[in-house]
């Protein structure tokens, strides 16, 4: 499939992390699509207070899943997060360093450019 999509800062979207392989398409990237209803398109470097939230939210995300070839994340991991959930643990105090040129566009969709800008990493 190709992918022509641009991130947060209107360049081009960057690569978000291939270990762990991340994103919906597992290329790397936070690509989305119409089939992607969770909207995964946040690139974070995930921490302990992040996954602990998203845990407590109904999604675990350290735990592997061999099944699905997921790996399970720990704290400085890089992962294609769902908008609403970082925006969820945004509110809540808990959110999880953003890569703005990883994080696509899309993500504006819910979640406002100065927000994701407050807590941008590099």
């Amino acid at each position: 499939m190709e992918f022509n999509q641009r991130n947060v800062l209107g360049g081009p979207l960057k690569s978000c992390s291939h270990d762990p392989m991340t994103g919906f398409f597992r290329d790397g990237s936070c690509h989305t699509c119409a089939e992607d209803g969770g909207l995964h398109t946040v690139c974070t470097e995930v921490s302990a207070e992040f996954l602990a939230f998203s845990k407590s939210s109904g999604n675990d995300l350290t735990t592997p899943r061999p099944e699905w070839g997921f790996p399970g994340l720990k704290p400085g991991d890089r992962w294609c997060v769902c908008a609403l959930r970082w925006l969820e643990a945004a509110e809540a105090g808990c959110a999880a360093p953003v890569i703005l040129g990883a994080t696509n566009e899309a993500t504006l969709s819910c979640v406002p450019l100065e927000l994701l800008q407050q807590h941008a990493t590099s």
